[in-house]
């Protein structure tokens, strides 16, 4: 039983609620294409937008005992359909930078798959840590940071710019580089 349009679409959706797997195969088999569609227009690559309506439907499937009432499930689909794109391109994107450093290093087409996947994943790991490092900084040191290394201002610059001394710029800055090597030693 196929039900297109908004009212089929939210009873297809209640009955998913309810635990009807025939449902969910319904629901799915009726926006399959258009969201593949949707997505390819988004992204421009019809693998990735496969495969985002892939992970939208497996989410829906393993929420299905805690779904929400939704009202437009075309439009909630579609948004939940943009995120993973994005996740998706993100991904995409870690995995490309990862193969450029590597490319750089060596020859990655004679490295064996596991050990290109574990340089990826610390490669995720590394900005993790430092991202949780970054939030161990008082604000002020996260801007000394900021303004040294990615503003390359002068320890003068800052002060003027933060109207502090010359000596607690470069201490605030010290202080906080000591934190973020304490933080990282274990990568």
């Amino acid at each position: 039983m196929t039900m297109k349009g908004s009212l089929g679409y939210r009873l297809l959706w209640e009955r998913i609620r309810g635990g009807d797997e025939s449902a969910f195969f319904d629901l799915y088999s009726a926006l399959y294409s258009d969201l593949v569609n949707f997505g390819i227009r988004t992204c421009g690559n019809s693998d990735i937008s496969s495969e985002a309506v892939d992970q939208v439907f497996s989410s829906i499937w393993e929420k299905i005992p805690n779904l929400d009432r939704v009202e437009n499930v075309q439009s909630y689909l579609l948004t939940f359909l943009k995120r993973k794109i994005l996740r998706l391109l993100e991904k995409q994107t870690k995995i490309n930078t990862a193969l450029q450093h590597l490319k750089a290093e060596e020859d990655w087409t004679e490295m064996p798959y596991d050990e290109f996947i574990i340089r990826v994943q610390t490669n995720e790991i590394v900005q993790l840590r430092l991202k949780e490092a970054l939030e161990k900084l008082t604000f002020r040191q996260k801007q000394m940071i900021h303004l040294k290394f990615f503003e390359g201002y002068t320890y003068e610059k800052i002060a003027e710019t933060t109207h502090m001394t010359v000596k607690t710029a470069y201490n605030t800055l010290y202080d906080a580089l000591k934190i973020l090597r304490q933080e990282l030693s274990e990568i």
